[in-house]
């Protein structure tokens, strides 16, 4: 039976191949054994093997004697309004985030209502590899209920951070793509409460996707004709489980998840000064918009947790990664598409101009992405290699090898699952970043 892929934020495989019920089952009392007292929330994102899994992961925590709140089909950033909602020790949800729908997966919120930060996450790990359940006997199992709204609590957060009467007033037409993913439950909400004319695709939130779930550009085909068909003034794409957000201007241009992220901070920046994250792999939008507002700018190892660990020591007012998804500390820490479609409404509100215009002031790059197969005992001496061969640029070892020059970045990374090295790089032409990547295969070609 092949292994399920495991990091220190959860698991994530093929139902019935690498992912069991024994899996989930041994991985989740592993969890509750760490956990501190108090019930533990679990939701599930939409796919049709979420609801097997979800009553089969409460009962596992009940059999160890832990209580259990039921949020049903829910995002995942909910999952974290709703820790911190009903004080919770922690929560599970069910989801393989943007992965077809053979996969499913759990991901671990602590008590703080964010993805379990990675020390924490190791001892998960090593408790999960090392013991057994320790199931409790009939006079003390754990009870479970259900969560009857799992909605208004983000909901009015998110109505908390911006202007609602002023985005009220431009009643703009706005579609968004759920594609049957969790999404819809609360973004066609938020998008009444601020008075828009919605067109929602795939609201029916049973897995059942329209197209491959990641909101990436080839992937929305069926999507940009239908933003210029409704007479958009904005589009949004979310993946599954609603933590990513993929945003289609009222031409129907598909402008990238990275500007998410730019998008965001530009607006936030614009009214509240402070720190921005991004990780080591986000795109160079992030430090120009923090430049462009003289605020501090930080870069954090690739993953949310890292991304999240670096906001709170830097005290940072946002945040997120360059895959679509922004992290408001004011509403949770976790990445959030609907805190990107808020924001994003707010700043055209406040701008009085199209999104194509507003992004258009801001640079143009690009990102090519590819892999290279490497032993990792060979990858100390790749990231070597690759600074002798480039020793001009600016070197930073946080998270694999970046290196900088100041209009383009290559990043090299070694995989946590595959004996792999996956090789980043930006610039502002696709075929410029692609010759740095193609540099950096053929260094370790030279191995």
């Amino acid at each position: 039976m092949p292994e399920p892929i495991i990091s220190v934020s959860g698991l994530r495989g093929i139902v019935g191949e690498s992912l069991t019920l024994e899996v989930a089952i041994r991985y989740t009392a592993a969890f509750a054994a760490l956990a501190p007292p108090g019930k533990i929330l679990v939701g599930r994102d939409g796919r049709p093997s979420g609801q097997m899994l979800s009553e089969a992961i409460q009962a596992a925590l009940q059999a160890v004697g832990r209580n259990t709140l039921d949020l049903g089909i829910v995002a995942t950033p909910t999952v974290g309004v709703l820790v911190r909602r009903f004080q919770a020790a922690g929560a599970i949800q069910i989801t393989a985030s943007h992965n077809p729908l053979p996969y499913n997966g759990l991901k671990i919120f602590s008590h703080e209502g964010r993805v379990i930060p990675a020390a924490a996450g190791v001892k998960v790990l090593d408790q999960y590899h090392a013991q057994s359940p320790e199931w409790k006997p009939a006079d003390a199992l754990g009870e479970g209920q259900t969560c009857e709204d799992t909605v208004s609590a983000h909901l009015l957060a998110i109505l908390d951070i911006i202007d609602t009467q002023r985005i009220r007033q431009r009643r703009f037409r706005v579609v968004l793509d759920s594609n049957r993913g969790s999404g819809s439950l609360l973004g066609r909400r938020l998008l009444h409460e601020l008075a828009c004319r919605v067109t929602v695709l795939g609201d029916q939130p049973d897995g059942q996707f329209a197209h491959p779930p990641e909101p990436i550009p080839e992937n929305l085909t069926s999507v940009l004709p239908a933003v210029v068909e409704a007479g958009a003034d904005v589009g949004f794409c979310q993946d599954p489980d609603a933590d990513r957000l993929g945003i289609i201007d009222e031409t129907g241009r598909y402008i990238g998840e990275e500007y998410t992220l730019a998008l965001c901070a530009d607006h936030v920046l614009s009214r509240q000064k402070g720190p921005l994250v991004a990780n080591c792999a986000s795109s160079r939008l992030g430090q120009d918009v923090a430049e462009k507002h003289k605020v501090p700018f930080f870069r954090s190892a690739v993953g949310e947790a890292n991304v999240v660990d670096l906001m709170l020591a830097r005290n940072a007012v946002f945040g997120g990664e360059g895959n679509g998804g922004p992290i408001d500390p004011r509403v949770v820490l976790v990445r959030d598409s609907f805190v990107g479609m808020a924001l994003v409404l707010d700043a055209l509100a406040s701008r009085n101009q199209k999104l194509s215009a507003w992004v258009g002031e801001l640079p143009r790059y690009e990102i090519v992405k590819t892999k290279h197969d490497l032993a990792p005992e060979l990858l100390p001496a790749a990231i070597t290699a690759l600074q002798r061969r480039f020793p001009e640029a600016k070197s930073d070892r946080l998270d694999g090898l970046r290196l900088d020059w100041p209009d383009r970045w290559l990043l090299v990374r070694g995989s946590n699952t595959e004996p792999i090295v996956r090789v980043i790089a930006e610039a502002p032409t696709a075929a410029a970043a692609n010759d740095l990547c193609q540099a950096a295969l053929g260094v370790f070609a030279g191995l």
